[in-house]
């Protein structure tokens, strides 16, 4: 049911490549220096891995939502911070994809499929993060304009960006009946940007508050109908939470190929360290849950490709899970490094960090336990 095809593996040794050649030998220096990497921008674009998921009627590979995620997992093997450029250009393309007018799509998708910018997603604040309903940012209608104010807060990519779907309340009494959802330029008078927030992990993705004071833009940028702004957001997060768990899985596996190499060659008594019983025993259950996390993850995967009705369900699952997974196995890397695995001089404690963000964005497990709770009560998923 979820099993990729040829082709699907065809993208998986083409993007590996990239991966392990160009994009992982500069994975530490990317989260040593906390540094965008635009060596890695530049790899992906060159293999056209940036934004597969576009359509090919606007200039893109048109890959489908199994072959994107198994994209977002190699680079994510190698490079968890370099994993976020497909990832956040999906995440920010979705709502035009969803909702967007024929003109709005055609005026935005070809320039992101053809590297010729970033695009991002704003959508949390400062004080509405998991409360998505309790946002204060504003947008007025002013003739055919609207006028932005407000502040987003933990924008993955803000300022490398050249595109923001932001939303923000047209109607701020009904909650969230009265949100919409809007492009913005990095060039718009009025947009700036907070400071780079210091982070545990994936230090390469810069995260920063978007800034909005008196933004005018022009009608046409509204994405989708006023007021639907929530749901065109829930349903976007519907889809887009599969590529986190793609991520987890891949910063795993990462991790799981580290630890499999250091044990057989590390020595201790006379004899290799994986010759112990108990260190087996951890490498069978890393493995297991990997495989299980990446299982799910496709199968999410190609529920988001059919828009079957348990999508919601399997793409809270799959990142919930995949992402747990993820925090265990990298920890579990570190463990079996010893001391050599909490130092610098190795990629596992890097891994370790990445992984815990993959637990918080796009809706933090407790939020996804919620989720899956509602739709079981629902009687979703339904047995197939």
């Amino acid at each position: 049911m979820y099993r990729p095809t040829e082709d699907h593996e065809m993208f998986r040794a083409a993007i590996r490549e990239i991966a392990e050649e160009k994009i992982a030998p500069a994975a530490a220096a990317v989260d040593e220096n906390a540094e965008f990497p635009a060596a890695a921008y530049a790899a992906l674009k060159q293999g056209d891995f940036h934004a597969p998921h576009i359509p090919e009627e606007y200039d893109g590979v048109g890959a489908d939502a199994l072959a994107t995620v198994i994209i977002i997992e190699e680079v994510a093997r190698a490079c968890a911070s370099s994993s976020l450029i497909p990832a956040v250009n999906k995440l920010a393309t979705f709502p035009l994809l969803l909702a967007g007018s024929d003109e709005l799509k055609q005026a935005y998708l070809p320039k992101v499929a053809r590297g010729e910018g970033l695009i991002s997603y704003a959508l949390s604040e400062p004080d509405a993060g998991s409360d998505v309903a309790g946002m204060k940012a504003r947008a007025v209608a002013d003739g055919d304009d609207w006028v932005l104010n407000g502040t987003k807060a933990w924008i993955s990519n803000a300022g490398e960006a050249e595109w923001y779907t932001v939303f923000a309340a047209t109607d701020p009494a009904a909650k969230s009946r009265g949100i919409s959802c809007f492009v913005v330029h990095k060039s718009d008078e009025g947009v700036s940007f907070g400071a780079k927030e210091k982070k545990l992990g994936i230090k390469g993705s810069p995260t920063r508050q978007v800034i909005l004071d008196s933004v005018r833009i022009p009608g046409d940028r509204l994405v989708g109908e006023v007021n639907q702004g929530f749901v065109v957001a829930m349903k976007t997060l519907d889809h887009t939470r599969i590529t986190i768990a793609a991520q987890a899985v891949g910063i795993a596996q990462g991790a799981l190929d580290f630890a499999l190499g250091y044990v057989q060659e590390r020595k201790q008594f006379g004899r290799p360290v994986a010759d112990n019983q108990g260190v087996q025993f951890m490498l069978a259950d890393m493995g297991m849950k990997l495989e299980a996390a990446r299982q799910l993850t496709y199968a999410a995967a190609c529920r988001s490709e059919r828009n079957d009705a348990d999508l919601t369900y399997f793409g809270a699952a799959a990142k919930c899970f995949a992402s747990d997974v993820a925090m265990e196995i990298t920890t579990d890397a570190v463990q079996l490094l010893g001391g050599y695995g909490y130092t610098r001089d190795y990629p596992v404690e890097r891994m370790m960090r990445d992984a815990k963000i993959t637990q918080i964005y796009e809706g933090t497990n407790q939020i996804q336990r919620i989720v899956m709770g509602r739709q079981l009560l629902q009687g979703l998923p339904r047995n197939r």
